[in-house]
């Protein structure tokens, strides 16, 4: 099952980003205190103290692994509930990096680094959409940082936080959908290159930044990083030597007991206080067994060694032990946690349902193409979501190509501020039987949705405009609105447009051609008609 849903974050997900991040800062108190208080403090651990750090770090790719094999069946809102927490950690790691991890400051080389930082706030203000004075900004920066003796990766830190990041702005996307047509009907490198220029000024320059850099990042720069820092040499009794070393130890109390505790513990605290509450479909067990694997620091624990220790010298060897070692006990304890959570509270799953609930009825859905087609696509609108299909065109598309092989179902799900009026008002219109005029209609004019504008659209498409208006304000009208967003939130639909093929919700892009894709992959039976050239 995959699903297509829209990307954006109702207040909910923001209340928990920030309980996310409260529970991280609680969590590294804790951990830091696992890492240095185990076995009696100063006097036990002595020069290993000044590898207090090395317990803070995450590795997000080794968790996201380690939760992808042990982890429950499905746990895609637990994923983004540890995803919020590694980002945090790392913003931790990274900033205890650059204050006390730091060699000494040399302040002109210091100075041209704060004139970057100033200049990539500027561009940002800017709204400058070009990627390369952002790029060759970082790239001073970088050098400029790297010489100061600060931590190069604190000013990456900040640098990704100064580039600006922000939705998709729908006109820019239908101004580069009309350079596209230019280029479509009269192809030249001056208007190709238009059409570029177009598509990049649609999407900001941190989102296109992380797309280039993902693969590279993921492919080249992490892997050759954690087998540079790996390396561990166990002969000649180090092994035996590091199971018997207090800082081993502390590492592995730090990582193991500190994240689950630190990370469980305030998330458990936050619920019960009310200050917060889970991601829907996440139990605490869920929670805690996520909190394990937290544990997994590697990479950013490893570096963090090298600074404090160095890789060659005793400790920092005996500390790398500890970080294997604690990786190992984190995945198995995350392991127990998840069967026993699922035995015990039936926490099978960690994520939104997957599932349409209730299924289609023919009796009271909105069904435009035969009751009795092949193919069945539901998809859940907001008369005043950009990226519905009646709104992109991907409705035209989809009925050129299946015809009377697709069933198309539409669900209300209103969350925009005229969202609420407009379904109420297309019920309105449905009890005059013109649900789907009026959908047409009024998704060609999403920018005037005010109660007035509605009732002359009523008038417009020959409604009785007072029986319109009595239907408006009914109790019944509003009923069947509820009953539309109840089954939103059963299904795990929170955005619009979110689509279901076969009654399974899908997940990724929601483009004619991916939809296409999945229904054609759903079918059941011959095709009937034959499929445009």
């Amino acid at each position: 099952m995959r699903a297509l849903t829209g990307a954006n974050m109702d207040d909910s997900n923001a209340a928990r980003v920030e309980l996310a991040s409260g529970e991280e800062c609680c969590g590294v108190g804790f951990r830091v205190a696992g890492g240095q208080r185990c076995g009696g403090g100063d006097a036990f651990f002595g020069e290993g103290l000044g590898g207090w750090g090395v317990v803070v770090g995450t590795d997000t790719a080794f968790m996201l692994g380690a939760l992808a094999i042990v982890g429950p069946r499905l746990s895609g809102q637990l994923r983004v509930f540890l995803l919020t927490l590694t980002v945090v950690d790392d913003f931790l790691a990274v900033s205890i990096i650059g204050f006390f991890y730091s060699e000494e400051i040399r302040l002109v080389p210091l100075l041209i680094a704060l004139a970057c930082l100033l200049a990539l706030w500027l561009l940002g203000r800017s709204r400058r959409w070009r990627a390369t004075p952002y790029l060759l900004i970082v790239f001073v920066l970088w050098l400029a940082t790297l010489s100061s003796g600060v931590h190069a990766s604190l000013a990456g830190m900040i640098a990704g936080l100064l580039i600006p990041a922000y939705p998709t702005r729908r006109h820019k996307v239908v101004a580069a959908r009309q350079l596209f047509r230019d280029f479509w009907q009269s192809p030249s490198a001056s208007s190709a290159r238009a059409v570029g220029r177009g598509l990049s000024r649609g999407v900001s320059v941190n989102e296109r930044l992380h797309e280039y850099l993902r693969l590279p990042t993921a492919l080249l720069v992490v892997p050759i990083f954690a087998l540079a820092n790996a390396g561990v040499d166990l002969r000649g009794g180090l092994l035996v030597d590091s199971l018997g070393s207090p800082v081993t130890w502390g590492v592995v109390a730090g990582l193991v007991l500190g994240k689950i505790l630190g990370i469980g513990l305030a998330t458990l605290l936050a619920v019960r206080l009310g200050a917060g509450r889970l991601p829907e479909g996440v139990g605490m067990g869920s929670v805690f067994g996520g909190a394990a694997l937290s544990g997994i620091g590697f990479t950013v624990s490893l570096l963090i060694i090298g600074l404090a220790f160095g890789t060659t010298s005793d400790l920092g060897r005996q500390a790398t032990v500890g970080v294997l070692v604690a990786m190992v006990l984190a995945t198995l304890l995350g392991w127990l946690i998840f069967k026993v959570a699922a035995r015990r509270w039936g926490e099978e799953t960690a994520d939104l349902p997957m599932v349409l609930e209730p299924p289609v009825d023919p009796e009271v859905d909105h069904i435009r193409g035969p009751e009795d087609a092949q193919l069945t696509l539901v998809e859940f609108v907001d008369f005043e979501c950009a990226y519905c299909a009646h709104a992109t065109g991907s409705w035209e598309d989809l009925h050129e190509r299946f015809g009377d092989d697709l069933r198309y179902v539409v669900r209300h799900l209103p969350h925009h501020p005229q969202g609420p009026l407009g379904a109420k008002a297309s019920e309105a219109a449905a009890n005059q039987d013109m649900f789907w005029p009026w959908l047409d209609f009024v998704f060609t004019r999403q920018h005037a949705l005010e109660r007035d504008d509605l009732i002359g659209y009523a008038a417009q498409l020959g409604l009785d405009v007072s029986r319109f208006i009595e239907d408006l304000d009914s109790a019944a009208v509003a009923k069947r609105v509820e009953r539309d967003s109840a089954s939103a939130a059963a299904s795990g639909a929170h955005a619009t447009p979110t689509f279901f093929v076969e009654d399974c919700r899908l997940l990724g892009s929601y483009d004619a051609r991916t939809l296409t894709e999945a229904l054609e992959s759903s079918r059941r039976g011959p095709r009937t008609q034959e499929v445009p050239s």
